[in-house]
């Protein structure tokens, strides 16, 4: 600075060299129908209570529902086939109570459709995952409504998901096995494209779970599809009720006590849903507790009462290694005195040595963008020694605190990580006249022990 005037001057001078400020690495987008609020708009939230304020509650059941009364004894069913497809609502409820925090919420309905629409439509998915590529912060995908469309379409949209998340590559796919396993890991699943590179930006979990959820009705929409009734002799007997009357609401009114009973028996019946919403809590909740780095699995499931199909420790076999068409699916299994775990822990890309676990390409997405962030600041500088210099250092303190926390493998600095920039290193007397500054960054990211071997041996008896 020129001084001209006489007088004591105050100069601050930085010490401290730039940092890397990590990302958030579990904010989840779901995309899927709403009751209201805004239409592909993704909208930031971080509680089920905002959630409801802004999107509303579940669809409520119209034809699903019926119940059977014999005099006070009331028996419930629930038609698979007639339950709505819309499993927003729940699965926000399952996302939150399995350690999920703020999240995105992209509603997909078309904007003149009031309430939610009579079926899902694959272009509303398509067009809700388009406006999330204008969004930065989410790093997971999720679909919870992907059963509303067929199959074909569900896995069709997957490709579309894992495609974005290659080209941003801060992003992550949790997908749902739809149907069967074999279908899924075989040519009518998610397409892994020329090269198969998109399969390790995604992940895939089975089978699907019955919770502890009891489904949405009013109680004009229950149908009573027998009311039987033991007269003064004890002969049992039907009792003719007009068919616009057999509801439940004509049965508050008749039959208080049984209509009591009757909600008891609605609510036994338990909503079953798609593992990807709970999964995503689970990974929310390890990157806080452990970190990123850490294998989402080997964890309990809140508000699952099983899942749907019991996988045996020989069936997991194929859907852990699929030899064939390499994509695997990650179990979620019961076992005695243990409850509902998150029972794998691998990409799509199951049988990539280097892209195999979701923690490792979880970690490295982490690392990319927050670096990707941090070196933002040095665009203009001059491509010269000194600003190499900080670079490296900003970059090599942040490696540094990974390897402290656990993230990075190597008993020292030197075997965990290297970070390497400057003219005859990464780059050429070419590259600075054309304006490029390239680092090279290398990580041992740790690995989750998923085989873990006990060997024993008989010792002999020594005399």
């Amino acid at each position: 600075m020129n001084y001209k005037t006489p007088g004591v001057y105050v100069e601050e001078i930085a010490k401290f060299p730039p940092s890397v400020a990590q990302v958030e690495t579990a904010i989840p987008a779901f995309i899927g129908y709403t009751e209201k609020g805004p239409k592909n708009e993704p909208t930031r939230i971080s509680s089920m209570l905002e959630y409801e304020t802004i999107f509303g509650k579940a669809k409520k059941e119209k034809t699903a529902i019926s119940i059977s009364i014999q005099d006070t004894a009331v028996t419930a069913k629930v038609d698979n086939a007639e339950v709505s497809p819309f499993k927003m609502h729940y699965a926000m409820q399952m996302y939150f109570a399995n350690g999920g925090g703020p999240c995105y919420i992209v509603s997909v309905a078309k904007p003149s459709v009031v309430g939610y629409p009579a079926q899902g439509d694959l272009a509303d998915f398509e067009k809700g995952l388009a406006t999330l590529e204008k969004e930065d912060e989410p790093t997971l995908i999720v679909f919870p409504d992907a059963g509303a469309i067929s199959e074909t379409e569900a896995y069709g949209l997957y490709g579309l998901a894992l495609s974005q998340a290659e080209s941003m590559k801060d992003r992550f796919v949790i997908m749902d096995v739809l149907g069967k396993a074999d279908v899924f890991q075989g040519a009518a699943g998610p397409s892994s494209g020329p090269s198969g590179e998109r399969l390790k930006y995604g992940a895939a979990y089975y089978p699907n779970l019955e919770t502890v959820l009891s489904y949405s009705f009013d109680d004009e929409d229950v149908k009573i599809t027998s009311y039987k009734e033991t007269n003064a002799a004890g002969v049992l007997v039907d009792v003719v009720i007009a068919p616009e009357n057999k509801n439940m609401a004509w049965l508050k009114i008749k039959k208080s006590e049984v209509y009591n009973v009757a909600q008891k028996a609605i609510a036994a019946q338990k909503v079953v849903l798609a593992p990807s919403s709970a999964i995503a809590g689970v990974y929310a909740k390890v990157d806080s507790t452990s970190g990123v780095w850490k294998a989402p699995a080997n964890v309990g499931l809140n508000l699952v009462v099983a899942p749907t199909v019991k996988i045996s420790h020989e069936e997991q076999e194929m859907l852990n290694v699929d030899a064939v068409a390499g994509k695997s699916i990650n179990a979620i299994r019961t076992f005695t005195g243990k409850g509902t775990l998150v029972w794998g822990a691998r990409t799509l890309d199951g049988n990539s040595n280097e892209w195999r676990y979701v923690s490792v390409r979880r970690f490295f997405n982490m690392v990319e963008e927050s670096v990707k962030n941090a070196t933002e600041r040095f665009v203009f500088e001059p491509n010269t020694a000194n600003t190499w210099i900080r670079v490296q250092t900003m970059i090599e303190n942040f490696l540094d605190q990974q390897w402290r926390d656990g993230a990075l493998a190597g008993s020292k600095p030197e075997e965990a990580y290297y970070v390497s920039v400057g003219l005859h290193k990464t780059m050429s007397a070419q590259d600075i006249l054309e304006g490029r500054m390239n680092i090279e960054i290398g990580m041992a990211a740790v690995r989750p022990a998923e085989f873990i071997v006990l060997r024993f041996s008989h010792k002999l008896q020594e005399a």
